[in-house]
C-alpha cells in the first residue's frame, strides 16, 4: 500500500513546502498555503520500470514540418488562434461564469464536421443540460459524442476508444485522479489532470480545449504552472450586462497574441461582429463637445475607438481624477503636460476620461 505523505502547497502557483509558510518564497503571496497528503506511488510515471533509451540529436539535422491547422468556422476564433486549431495542441480557455465559454466551444464542435468525433466531456452538466443548450443554438452534428463523467482513467479509456478528431475538457476543475488523496479543482489535481491530458493528446495528435474557471482576479483558478504547460490560452472578457464579448490570447504558441475576436451574445449564441469599429462608435452623436474618435492597432485589425474628457470645478482643496478603460497613470501624464504646455489650468478641476 502506497505510503502517504503531508505537504502544504501554495494555492497561487502549486510551490511544495515541507511545513507552512505564510508567505510563498516563490510568487510572493500571503496565506496561501494549505494542507495536502499526496501519495507517494513510484509506478506512475514509469509504469513499467523499465529505462527508456533516448539519444540526443542535433538540432540542424530535424527537419521543420509545416504545422497542420484545423479551421474551426468562426472567423474571429480563427483571427486569435492564428488561422486554426493547431492538430495535437492544447488549448486553455478561461472567463468568468456565464460569459460565453461553453456556448462558444459547443459552436465550434458544430462546426468541425467529417474526418472524426468530437469528444464533448461534461464534467459540471449532464447530458440533458447540454442537450437543451445545443438546441437552442440550432447543433445537429451527428459526429459529437457526449461523455458526463470526471474520473481521468474513464476519460482516457473513451479517448483511445474512439479516437475523436477533437477533445473537450469542461472543466479542468471538476476532473479527479484516484492516485492524488486531494479533492477535485486543488493545484496537484489540476496539474496532474493537465498533465495526462497532454501526453494523451501528444501521443495521438489529437488536439484538446480544457475550459478552466477564473478567480475573482481574473486569472485561470489552480496552479501558475497550468498557463505553462498548454500551448494556447484564451481569455473571453466582457461587462456582465453587456452582451459584446471580447475574445484575447495571452499566449500562443503557434501565433501571435495580439490579436483580438468581438463577439456578440444572442439568442442563438455568440455571433461574430467583423467591423468593431461600427459598434464602437456607433452611437456618437455629431462632432460633440470633449469627444474625439482614436485609430488603434490590435495586431493586424484597426479599431475606431471613442474617447470622452469631462471637466468641472473641483468643491475639494485636491481635484479628483477618474478613468474609465483608460490607464490611470496615462491620464495624469497627459494632464501634467497640458497643463505646462497648453496652459490649462486643471489643478482645481475634477476630470473624467472614459474610453467607450
Amino acid at each position: 500500500m502506497a505510503k502517504a505523505k503531508t505537504v502544504f502547497v501554495c494555492g497561487s502557483c502549486g510551490y511544495e513546502s515541507a511545513k507552512w509558510l505564510g508567505k510563498c518564497p516563490a510568487c510572493n503571496e500571503w496565506n496561501s498555503f494549505y494542507e495536502e497528503k499526496i501519495a507517494n506511488n513510484t509506478s506512475t510515471n514509469n509504469p513499467t520500470g523499465k529505462q527508456k533509451n533516448v539519444t540526443p540529436r542535433k538540432l540542424k539535422d530535424v527537419e521543420g514540418l509545416a504545422t497542420s491547422r484545423i479551421s474551426t468556422g468562426i472567423g474571429e476564433l480563427d483571427r486569435v488562434l492564428g488561422g486554426g486549431l493547431v492538430k495535437g495542441s492544447l488549448v486553455l480557455v478561461g472567463g468568468e461564469p456565464g460569459i460565453g465559454k461553453s456556448t462558444l466551444i459547443l459552436q465550434l464542435c458544430n462546426k468541425i464536421t467529417g474526418s472524426g468525433k468530437v469528444l464533448y466531456v461534461s464534467g459540471e452538466e449532464s447530458a440533458e443540460q447540454v442537450k437543451i443548450r445545443a438546441d437552442r443554438l440550432n447543433i445537429d452534428n451527428d459526429d459529437i459524442m457526449f461523455l458526463g463523467e470526471t474520473d481521468i482513467d474513464v476519460i482516457q479509456e473513451a479517448i483511445l476508444s474512439i479516437n475523436p478528431k477533437l477533445v473537450i475538457i469542461d472543466s479542468i476543475q471538476t476532473m479527479y485522479s484516484e492516485e492524488i488523496t486531494s479533492a477535485a479543482g486543488t493545484v496537484s489535481q489540476v496539474r496532474e489532470i493537465t498533465s495526462r491530458i497532454m501526453r494523451i493528446c501528444k501521443d495521438n495528435n489529437i488536439t484538446t480545449i480544457i475550459i478552466g474557471h477564473v478567480t475573482k482576479d481574473g486569472n485561470i483558478a489552480g496552479p501558475r504552472v497550468l498557463e505553462h504547460m498548454v500551448d494556447t490560452v484564451l481569455y473571453i472578457e466582457g461587462e456582465r450586462y453587456f452582451s459584446y464579448r471580447i475574445l484575447r490570447s495571452v499566449k500562443n504558441r503557434f501565433g501571435s497574441t495580439n490579436e483580438l475576436g468581438m463577439f456578440e451574445m444572442k439568442n442563438e449564441g455568440m455571433v461574430e461582429i467583423t467591423n468593431p469599429s461600427s459598434i464602437l462608435i456607433s452611437d456618437r452623436e455629431d462632432n460633440p463637445a470633449g469627444s474625439v474618435i482614436v485609430a488603434s492597432m490590435e495586431g493586424t485589425r484597426p479599431l475606431l475607438i471613442e474617447l470622452q474628457s469631462l471637466t468641472s470645478t473641483s468643491v475639494f482643496g485636491i481635484p479628483k481624477r477618474t478613468a474609465n478603460g483608460f490607464d490611470y497613470n496615462r491620464l495624469a501624464v497627459l494632464i501634467a503636460v497640458l497643463e505646462k504646455r497648453a496652459g490649462l489650468a486643471l489643478g482645481r478641476t475634477r476630470c473624467l476620461l472614459k474610453c467607450c
